[in-house]
């Protein structure tokens, strides 16, 4: 049995040394986590230190005499220099604005660091762990500011809030309660499964746009080439016959002319105007129309429900069943769902939650939850299983989900060959009506 001296920090953020037996340094380690310290450094009293170890305390200088304070003219003490605190909390503030972690990334270090709790290693050992993996993005930066923080004896949920753009209120909220439980492994857990949902949900729509968006880029593309390159040189050809050219024949060449004529104030317009658009759309009232509307399309709506249901019954089943009180989990949900309609049905029926149990009936009143949805949860508060309750709603939505990607994906793809289609033959028609046109002319 060796013996180990460590310096570790508790909860509170209070110092403190001693000495322990331990068969080994692991031992020992798992034995400050369960004492509730933070170890920061931990040394063989029979060899050399080992860990991370704390800079040697600075000795204290003798105290040099006061040097007299500089007085400007009328004997009134003179303006002292700038601190650098200030710009260097500027820096930070700035660092951590820039710095973000995408929802894969975020999966990635929340599994990674339930992976090394969950095999005994205290919290601030498997964040210095984390912290020296090296990926050149943004998540070395936040790793190392959340060890730093920990070993400075702030609490995991107090750190993570330091970055708000990567770690959302709903990440905050539950690793609070699983630090109050002392459940953070599995609440770590719990989180892992729900940002794999969310990313799954993504990857439907995602891959179900696809095969559509090529077709409309190479469509869009020939028919800008053959307007460009090719409809020029029949209309030169067609110029030197002579004779009267047919109506669409005419049309799209005046197209022709017209898109090289004035492409650039096309381009540029486009370009403003989507750029408007956007800027319009980051606005409330912008957001509301836009999300108002994706709901009212006849196969995008349906998409869009289910993903909104979806994310609202598994964020909030989570949420409770970490512990997280009802008006609060609902407040995180509001900010979650990705429908700014969905989002202002919540938080109505937020403020008309009293008892701070019974949600369903809210819900109900606003017309845009499905009646399905609100009574699969009362009957989930009447037996007091609402987290249970929660879990069915979010797999039939998940299901819905998928049928609805399907159902979208089988209808627009005819509908954009056919788009194409029409728009070739119109070309083709029109060139086989002029050339018609003229050999006739000319066989007369």
């Amino acid at each position: 049995m060796a013996q180990f001296r460590y310096i570790a920090k508790s909860r509170t953020g209070e110092r403190q040394e001693g000495v322990l037996d331990a068969p080994d340094k692991r031992t020992l380690m798992a034995q400050l986590g369960r004492m509730g310290l933070v170890p920061i450094s931990v040394a063989d009293m029979q060899g050399p230190a080992k860990g991370v170890s704390l800079p040697a305390p600075v000795a204290e200088k003798p105290h040099a005499p006061a040097k007299p304070v500089p007085r400007a003219a009328g004997g009134t003490p003179a303006k002292a220099p700038a601190m650098p605190a200030k710009k260097w909390f500027r820096f930070e503030k700035s660092v951590r604005t820039r710095s973000q972690m995408k929802t894969g990334e975020l999966l990635l270090f929340t599994s990674e660091l339930c992976d090394l709790l969950a095999s005994g290693m205290t919290l601030g050992a498997a964040l210095h762990a984390l912290s020296l993996r090296k990926t050149g993005k943004a998540q070395d930066v936040i790793v190392t500011d959340l060890r730093d923080e920990i070993v400075a004896g702030s609490s995991l949920s107090g750190a993570l809030a330091r970055w708000p753009d990567s770690f959302p209120a709903l990440y905050v909220s539950m690793a609070k309660a699983g630090e109050a439980s002392g459940q953070l492994p599995n609440v770590l857990e719990r989180l892992v499964k729900h940002y794999e949902r969310v990313l799954s949900a993504r990857e439907k729509v995602g891959m179900a746009l696809v095969y559509p968006a090529i077709v409309a880029v190479v469509g869009f593309l020939a028919m800008a080439l053959m307007m460009i390159f090719v409809i020029p040189v029949f209309s030169k050809m067609f110029e030197d016959l002579g004779g009267t050219l047919p109506l669409p024949t005419r049309i799209l060449i005046g197209m022709s002319k017209g898109l090289l004529k004035y492409g650039w104030v096309l381009v540029g317009g486009l370009f403003f105007g989507g750029a408007a658009l956007k800027r319009a759309f980051r606005t409330p009232a912008g957001r509301e129309w836009k999300d108002r509307l994706l709901l009212r399309l006849p196969a995008i709506g349906n998409i869009v429900r289910a993903n909104a249901f979806a994310n609202f019954a598994h964020t909030l089943g989570t949420l409770l069943a970490n512990g997280v009180p009802v008006l609060q989990a609902l407040s995180i949900v509001e900010h979650t769902v990705d429908n700014a309609i969905i989002a202002k049905a919540v938080h109505e029926a937020k403020d008309r939650v009293t008892d701070g149990s019974t949600i369903s009936r809210p819900l109900s009143q606003d017309g845009v939850f499905p009646q399905l949805l609100t009574d699969m949860l009362a009957i989930g508060e009447e037996s007091g299983d609402m987290t249970g309750a929660l879990e069915h709603i979010g797999h039939r939505y998940d299901n819905e989900l998928d049928r609805a990607v399907k159902i979208f994906t089988t209808i627009l793809e005819p509908v954009m060959m056919l788009l194409i289609a029409i728009a070739v033959g119109f070309v083709a028609i029109s060139m086989l009506m002029a050339v018609f046109e003229l050999t006739s002319g000319l066989n007369a």
